[in-house]
This record gives C-alpha cells, structure tokens and sequence, in this order.
C-alpha cells in the first residue's frame, strides 16, 4: 500500500477508496462530458449538456413509455439457435450465450403491451446491445408475435428500431425475416390497426430496408443514424463527398423520409397523441 492510500484510509472523513461506486460517473459519447450516473438515469439517458441521446435497452424504454403497473411482457418466441451450425473466430451460439448474459434478454426484439396514457398498444424494443440489435429468425419471429397480439388485442403495434442490419450468422434465414415482417404488417393493416415506426440510433441496413421504413407514422430521436449502407461506402461508391448530417435524423426529416424528430421526453405524449388520432379516425 503506499504512503498516500495509508494516509487516506487512516483519515475517518475521506471514503476508502473501496467503499466508493465504480458507476458513479457516465461519460457522454457526443461531448465526452462527465454526468452524474443518477443524473444522466433521471434525464431519461439524454445528456443535459449537448443531448445527445443515449441507447437504451427494452426495460428502461418500457419504463419511460408504459402508464405504471400497465407493463406485461409477452413470452418470447422458441426459433431454432443456429439453423446453419456457423462459425468464425466464435461458435454462433457461443456468441448467443454472451450477449444474453450480458443483456439479461433471450434476443435482440422484446415485446410488451400495456398503456400509453390510456392507450392500450403491444410495443416492441431492439437491444443494440443484443449483437448489434441483429435481425435474425428470433428478431423476425418476435415482430411477428408483436403483431399478432396487437391484432388480437385491436390495438396499435409500435416499434422502437435500433439495428446493424441482418445477422450474418444465420444468412439467406435473416434476409427472409424482410418479407416476413411486411407481410404481418399488411396483416396489421388490414385487420384496422396502426403501425408506429420510432427509428432510435442506430438504425440501419436490413431492418431499414424493411419494417423500420413502413410506418403509418415515422418517428425519429434526434441524431439518430438512419441508413441502409454507411456513409463510406456511398462516398466510395458514387465518389462524392456526401452532405453535412447525411444519414441523421434532422436531414431525413428535412427530405421526406420521417414525419418528425422527437426528443425522448416528449416521445410517450407524443405517442399517445399519435394513437389517439389514428384509431380515431380508423373507427370513424
């Protein structure tokens, strides 16, 4: 031990070093400023100095959605681990195995239904933190099962995206899950039910070239990453040096493609909003 730690643990007013939280802290992504970890969790994982929004996982985006006690998470669906037995410097379900040690979830897409001030809805949550938010065969069969319960139940499906794209892992069986999704979204439609789209950064290849952009209403949170290929890859395709906030949030709004960008504490009046004005004027 040396001199200066002997003389810290001696002094009764200084905390020992042990008995201090590793987590007290959180370092922005965006601005590299140091948060209180409690104050960065109480302003929804925005950052209060240049609010940057940070990813967030099923149950914190539940929480923030959900009227109280309103949450029932729906069970998720048994799909075969690894159909093609793949391998690269890992075993597929190796890879499986830690993330949802890590996680706490069985895959990427979770499901709940509750209320959204008063509303009932089945809303659906990627976990970038789940292998990128990959959409394999569980991603495909949980948005599936999403939607089938909001049929059931005669409400609005919502899903919050944040995807790397298709998970390679499972090959031509993630690439099916595209067509798969737009067919239970027609489904959806045509049974008189709303589909909500919020596109959370990231969000990209696979899933935005398929249930991400098919929103009755699109919503973004601000700077998200909403794309198909990375900016690199276009520069390098068209040899063209691309516009400043290509890809964000506001550029996409600016262009056509989303209906607005909400910040996250906006996002459950806004949704409810939303809901209230769509089934509204189905039933009409």
């Amino acid at each position: 031990m040396s001199w200066l730690n002997r003389v810290r643990n001696a002094l009764p007013f200084i905390a020992r070093k042990s008995e201090t939280p590793d987590n007290l802290w959180k370092k922005c992504p965006s601005c590299g400023q140091m948060i209180f970890q409690k104050e960065w969790e109480e302003n929804l994982s925005v950052c209060p100095r240049c609010d940057h929004h940070g990813r967030i996982g099923a149950k914190a985006r539940f929480e923030q959605i959900f009227d109280q006690d309103t949450l029932k998470l729906l069970p998720a669906p048994t799909v075969k681990e690894d159909p093609l037995k793949f391998r690269d410097s890992k075993r597929y379900t190796d890879r499986l195995k830690t993330a949802r040690a890590n996680t706490g979830e069985a895959d990427a897409l979770i499901n709940g239904h509750g209320k959204i001030e008063g509303h009932p809805a089945v809303v659906g949550v990627q976990d970038f933190a789940f292998m990128g938010g990959s959409m394999g065969t569980a991603v495909g069969a949980a948005f599936v099962a999403g939607v089938k319960e909001a049929i059931k139940r005669r409400c609005p499906y919502i899903i919050f995206t944040a995807a790397g794209g298709a998970r390679m892992q499972e090959g031509i069986l993630s690439l099916m899950q595209m067509p798969r999704a737009t067919v239970a979204i027609q489904q959806l439609r045509a049974a008189g039910q709303p589909y909500i789209v919020v596109l959370t950064d990231p969000t990209t290849g696979g899933v935005t070239a398929s249930y991400a952009m098919l929103g009755d209403i699109q919503i973004a949170e601000p700077n998200a990453l909403i794309a198909f290929a990375g900016a690199r890859v276009i520069e390098n395709t068209i040899r063209e040096k691309l516009p400043e906030g290509f890809q964000r949030a506001e550029y996409l709004l600016e262009h056509g493609m989303l209906d607005m960008v909400v910040h996250r504490k906006d996002l459950r009046g806004t949704l409810a909003q939303a809901i209230g004005y769509l089934t509204a004027s189905r039933a009409a």
